[in-house]
């Protein structure tokens, strides 16, 4: 989506005596998490809900040597871009980080957290090595020239990629924050893929570090559809929170604040949040490790991160010294291209930081005055309501929820019948003769998709070619479904301490730069769970020039249950083990345990001549 300059106006907020019912926020995250289904590459799983899809760009990245099938098409194309995508993984994991809670009680937690993975499986497979980071696949030029469907493609499917000579900060650093982000929702679920994210995401954040650039100078083709217009030291400070929010490591929060001035995180006074501009975000993410009593030494420049939080809520608000232009009907508005992303991503930072102040008893300190908490999560209910149809044109902008909705999106596999009704081969300038042209509705309902909305007068047009108003994207979706859980859990209950960030595992740190930085550690001596894993070395010697260490990892139930059977996953391990059974791609008991009692533990020993091997709980029995 080509992203051009703006000429911003503020207009004065004309109020309506319209008189809506309350929405139904819990069948709203429902159907918002749907839509990123809809939107899956590659093989599509057993449990596919979008019935109508099938699978698609089943060859990408074959050219080039590397498997790069899966993740997710940005739109209502065929292109998979890494940046958007990023975002939105970001995104949806820090909705999950909030308001997973709200999200589990209403069922919806399990499908948040598969599309989730969707994407971190894919980006796992885009990162093969450390410093090499596949961006985007497809081209939009050739794309755009072609109205197929994902499974039906005829269009170039090259994949591009970033690397020291080619860098792109903007882009490594953004994965690093959805890998980062991503940790942190698997932690307790699924700890030894929740450790795979991350050391992806310290890798990338190296990578974005250490060979700067912006990513659409080396992958030039996606400068006419996501320019990065902000540049890189966005990404770079917001992949240092998230990897701060993950790890507890030390480094990460030094790196916000000795950089915070220089690299604009304290100076930027933003109204824009977005897939391209990352400031906002940091700016909150830092002001919560603030609030939290984190910031130590850091603590005067962190205080430039908080006001420039609060200059951003203020501006949405209309509140502030320079405010976001409004429609007539109050939404935020800052271009006729895709304007929701902004309003829901904006509702989303008013969301968290609201529950942030009203966990810490503080107030929105604005130009005008002082604001409640409360006054802030109402700005960001208005704008999902603006959504969901309280608006002049009693629209509904969320595909499939009430009953006025847009039923001619601009989305090819939603308008073309499906491959499972008819298999057809469909043409790229057939389809555009059969199924773009046509007046009539959309043949697939794209169930929770947010379409791009009204103009400045709150006016839209239903057509399919007004791709302005009419495509929805991945990024529009990821910020709501966090508003719509924390809408749809209610209002009471939120006047704690600030949410307390799960312990990561503690880092082994070495010096680099004449500052400490990260290795993932020998796994989870600081889980939470009832089976503890601590590591040590106990000797170590010389033999034909190579050092060798003999390392001693002891496994405890901590339960007051019989732990029946046990699977550790055991990465980077480079010698012999004794004391456990190998069993496939894991470890088991040996052969002279078959339980392990409360209270109880088991020891075992590997010997190799490098630093500890990675060791997790994949999964246990407890009876």
């Amino acid at each position: 989506m080509e992203k051009l300059p703006q000429l911003f106006f503020i207009l004065p907020l004309f109020l309506f005596p319209f008189a809506f019912a309350g929405h139904d926020y819990g069948q709203a995250l429902s159907k918002s998490i749907m839509f990123f289904e809809a939107q899956r590459s590659g093989y599509l799983p057993h449990n596919q809900r979008v019935s109508w899809r099938s699978h698609s760009g089943l060859q990408d990245g074959k050219v080039s040597g590397v498997d790069l099938v899966g993740g997710y098409y940005d739109a209502g194309d065929n292109v998979k871009f890494g940046l958007p995508m990023a975002f939105t993984v970001t995104m949806m994991s820090w909705s999950i980080i909030e308001y997973g809670k709200q999200m589990a009680s209403s069922g919806e937690l399990g499908h948040a957290m598969e599309a989730v993975k969707w994407g971190t499986d894919y980006f796992i497979k885009a990162h093969p090595e450390p410093n090499v980071l596949y961006g985007e696949v497809g081209d939009g030029n050739t794309d755009h020239k072609c109205w197929q469907r994902p499974e039906d493609m005829t269009t170039d499917r090259h994949a591009y990629k970033i690397d020291p000579s080619n860098p792109g900060s903007d882009l490594a650093g953004e994965t690093a924050a959805a890998m980062a982000a991503a940790s942190i929702v698997f932690r307790r679920s699924n700890p030894a893929y929740s450790h795979e994210l991350l050391s992806h995401a310290y890798e990338l954040f190296d990578f974005a570090d250490k060979y700067r650039g912006k990513y659409d100078s080396s992958i030039t083709v996606a400068q006419k559809y996501y320019r990065s217009i902000s540049g890189y030291n966005d990404e770079l400070l917001w992949a240092a929170a998230w990897l701060y929010q993950a790890s507890n490591n030390q480094y990460y929060l030094d790196y916000l604040g000795r950089n915070g001035d220089a690299m604009g995180g304290t100076g930027w006074q933003m109204t824009e949040f977005s897939w391209d501009v990352k400031y906002p975000g940091v700016q909150t993410l830092v002001a919560k490790f603030l609030l939290q009593g984190k910031a130590g030494i850091h603590t005067p420049v962190f205080e430039k991160y908080l006001e420039k939080s609060e200059y951003f809520m203020c501006s949405c608000m209309g509140r502030g010294t320079h405010n976001v232009q409004r429609t007539p009907g109050g939404l935020i508005y800052r271009q006729r291209w895709n304007n929701l992303q902004f309003a829901t991503s904006s509702s989303f930072l008013a969301t968290v930081y609201s529950d942030y102040l009203a966990s810490s008893a503080r107030d929105l300190k604005c130009a005008s005055g002082y604001v409640a908490p409360s006054q802030l999560l109402s700005f960001a209910k208005s704008q999902v309501d603006y959504i969901l149809g309280d608006n002049p044109r009693a629209t509904s902008y969320m595909v499939g929820y009430g009953n006025n909705f847009p039923q001619r999106v601009h989305h090819r596999g939603s308008s073309i019948v499906s491959i499972k009704a008819n298999p057809s081969f469909v043409s790229c300038m057939g389809g555009y003769d059969t199924w773009f042209s046509s007046k009539r509705s959309n043949t697939n309902i794209l169930t929770g998709a947010i379409v791009g909305g009204p103009d400045a007068y709150d006016d839209f047009a239903d057509e399919r070619k007004n791709y302005e108003q009419t495509e929805p994207a991945t990024y529009n979706n990821a910020p709501l479904i966090g508003v719509l859980a924390r809408l749809g859990g209610g209002h009471g209950g939120y006047n704690q301490l600030l949410p307390v960030v799960v312990t990561a595992p503690k880092p082994i740190v070495t010096r680099q730069h004449s500052f400490t930085k990260p290795r993932i550690t020998p796994s989870p001596a600081s889980w939470s769970g009832p089976i503890s894993v601590e590591q040590k070395m106990t000797h170590s010697w010389v033999a034909n020039g190579i050092t060798y260490y003999r390392y001693s990892t002891t496994v405890t139930n901590k339960s007051n249950k019989n732990l029946k059977s046990l699977n550790l996953s055991i990465s980077k391990l480079y010698g012999p083990i004794w004391g456990l059974t190998k069993s496939g791609n894991s470890y088991t008991f040996p052969a002279w345990i078959n339980t392990l009692s409360a209270g109880k533990s088991l020891e075992f020993v590997y010997i190799h001549s490098t630093s500890p091997a990675d060791v997790s709980v994949a999964n246990y029995l407890l009876a």
